[in-house]
């Protein structure tokens, strides 16, 4: 393709967006590009626009799309945020360059240094954490006190996990790559793949309804998949009895704590609305909006002392791990690669 011809393709894109978005400079305005599909964010951003006067203008998409979005636009982009759900995929647009620091005392004195980019280049703004859950009736949790417990050859055919493709098992398994090494994290990921009860499939509800069903013994999951199941009837869960068969365990207690990842945001490098944009940004660190992750999600606030929801809290506390959260994004190529090459599909 020639180079004018792809001049004016980016030119008409461009031009869409600020038609979609209203002017690129517009004052009281932010500018969001979100791959947080919940439908109850849309309380997060009216009381936002309600408290400042500053409307927030959203496209939503995938974040593969988003990012491919981003970088077609370049320089001209409205966008001022992009928000997305794991730190390896705010790694992927940090690596992409599309990211600028953000000096705010706000962030800075509410947001935990590990749930932030080491140059502010972005930040968690609620966590969860990927657990181990298991059949009561099958298994005794006293064994499963590490997620290096999963790859004990007495659990073959009970381990039941989502595909290596998605990016909650490559982010758990670039966190074992930190904290083990590559060799060491290759030999888990080999024992976890040996136990597996089934090609995976599905999403975390489908590991936790293969527990209830009795197809799975074992299966990691994200807890506020869980504490939704125990909120509200889901897929394979309808009954309560159902969440009655499960347990749970927060691995690596006397270790590194059990691994978390996080809902989190940057400013972009070419942001139209740069001071409304920080403000959102400090916005979602408040009292309030931090109450909102927690009751509306299920997710643990990155704040520390807001209350989690009532079922979240029927979980108990653990010790979470104090990584990084950067390390996921470092580790995820190797992570990818440790996966396809013992063949976990």
């Amino acid at each position: 393709m020639g180079s004018r011809v792809w001049a004016r393709i980016m030119g008409a894109a461009a031009g869409l967006a600020v038609s979609l978005f209203g002017a690129a400079e517009a004052a009281g305005v932010v500018n969001l590009y979100s791959s947080r599909h919940y439908d109850t964010d849309e309380r997060l951003y009216s009381d936002f626009e309600t408290a400042t006067g500053i409307k927030v203008n959203r496209i939503e998409d995938e974040p593969a799309a988003l990012i491919a979005r981003l970088k077609a636009e370049a320089e001209a982009s409205p966008a001022d945020i992009y928000m997305t759900t794991d730190a390896g995929r705010l790694w992927t647009a940090e690596e992409a360059g599309l990211f600028q620091p953000v000096t705010s005392k706000v962030l800075a004195a509410r947001i935990p240094a590990s749930l932030r980019h080491p140059q502010d280049l972005w930040f968690g703004f609620s966590t969860r954490a990927r657990i181990i859950f298991h059949d009561r009736a099958r298994v005794n949790p006293a064994s499963l006190k590490s997620y290096l417990d999963l790859a004990d050859p007495k659990w073959k055919g009970m381990v039941c996990t989502r595909s290596a493709t998605n990016v909650y098992m490559i982010s758990l398994m670039a966190a074992m790559i930190a904290h083990h090494g590559e060799a060491k994290a290759e030999s888990w990921a080999r024992g976890l793949w040996a136990n597996r009860a089934r090609t995976p499939a599905g999403g975390d509800i489908d590991q936790l309804a293969a527990i209830a069903s009795g197809e799975c013994g074992i299966a990691l999951a994200n807890t506020y998949y869980f504490a939704r199941a125990l909120r509200t009837r889901v897929p394979g869960l309808e009954n309560p009895k159902d969440t009655n068969k499960i347990g749970w365990v927060f691995p690596d207690q006397d270790g590194f704590g059990a691994h978390i990842n996080i809902s989190g945001a940057g400013l972009l490098k070419h942001a139209p609305n740069k001071a409304s944009a920080i403000k959102f940004l400090e916005y979602l660190a408040s009292d309030s909006a931090q109450n909102y992750f927690a009751a509306s999600n299920d997710e643990y606030p990155a704040v520390e002392g807001i209350a989690a929801a009532s079922e979240v809290v029927k979980l108990g506390t653990f010790k979470a791990d104090a990584l990084n959260l950067s390390e996921l994004g470092k580790n995820q190529a190797a992570a990818i690669r440790v996966y396809a090459k013992i063949g976990h599909k």
